[in-house]
């Protein structure tokens, strides 16, 4: 049994370093307080991973992963493009810092949400089911789900660190451009499942290139509107002719 546990864990951290799994944790960290975010991983990677020991292989063919990817693609795009266009906005307009999802939703579920639909058919998954079908699947289970959560915890303590570092605007902009990525990136692997990792990895980037491009215009475009001073009433309008010509009040 403790035999089966280490080599578990040995095998799920070993897999999980570098993994998308790994940024999304670091992202969501940016956001949330480290304990909400490593329990949304540990439920969700105890459920995924309890699927996969109890059924392996057959659950695994029968999963429509192709399906899943592209609904948990179509989830980040929309998280990426909501958060950078928050952040942007209020760049742009003489608002307040906008609140993040730590006040106005509930983040312990968008983050077991999120990992459940990352992890639903990922390698991981069917590195577990094929270990199960060798090992005491209890054993199994345990080991990695903890491996999981080890390698998913290194991430969240970069994310601690580096969020102390920047400014609570720059960690919006940033989650939110990695959530575009891993949408992109998502969708080009299940839409192509053949492509080389590393051209999904190219191709993927320009999605939050094309984002930041787009708002940099709208931003650019909105800054020169409030700097030309386009008068709306006669009060206004009353107020910028005695501005520009000062000599009149008098008469």
């Amino acid at each position: 049994m403790i035999t089966t546990v280490l080599l578990s864990i040995g095998v799920v951290f070993l897999a999980e370093l570098g993994d998308k799994s790994q940024l999304m944790a670091l992202t969501f960290a940016l956001r949330h307080r480290w304990w909400v975010v490593l329990g949304g991983i540990a439920t969700a990677t105890a459920a995924v991973h309890l699927i996969s020991v109890g059924i392996g292989y057959f659950l695994g063919a029968a999963l429509p992963t192709r399906a899943i990817s592209l609904i948990a693609a179509m989830t980040f795009l929309g998280v990426g493009l909501w958060t950078v266009r928050e952040h942007f906005g209020a760049a742009t307009n003489d608002e307040p810092e906008p609140k993040t999802l730590r006040t106005n939703t509930a983040p312990f579920f968008v983050v077991l949400s999120a990992f459940l639909l990352a992890e639903l058919g990922d390698r991981t998954m069917f590195a577990t089911a094929a270990l199960a079908t060798d090992y005491d699947w209890v054993g199994v289970w345990l080991g990695s789900t903890i491996g999981m959560v080890a390698a998913d915890a290194l991430a969240i303590a970069v994310g601690i660190l580096v969020g102390k570092h920047l400014p609570e605007r720059a960690i919006g902009v940033g989650s939110g451009l990695l959530f575009l990525y891993f949408g992109a990136a998502t969708l080009l692997g299940a839409a192509a499942p053949a492509v080389n990792g590393l051209i999904v990895a190219a191709v993927a980037s320009a999605a939050p290139a094309v984002a930041i491009g787009v708002l940099l215009t709208r931003r650019t475009i909105a800054v020169r509107q409030s700097r030309t001073g386009k008068p709306g009433t006669f009060t206004e309008s009353a107020q910028l002719a005695a501005d520009r010509f000062p000599g009149q009040r008098g008469r």
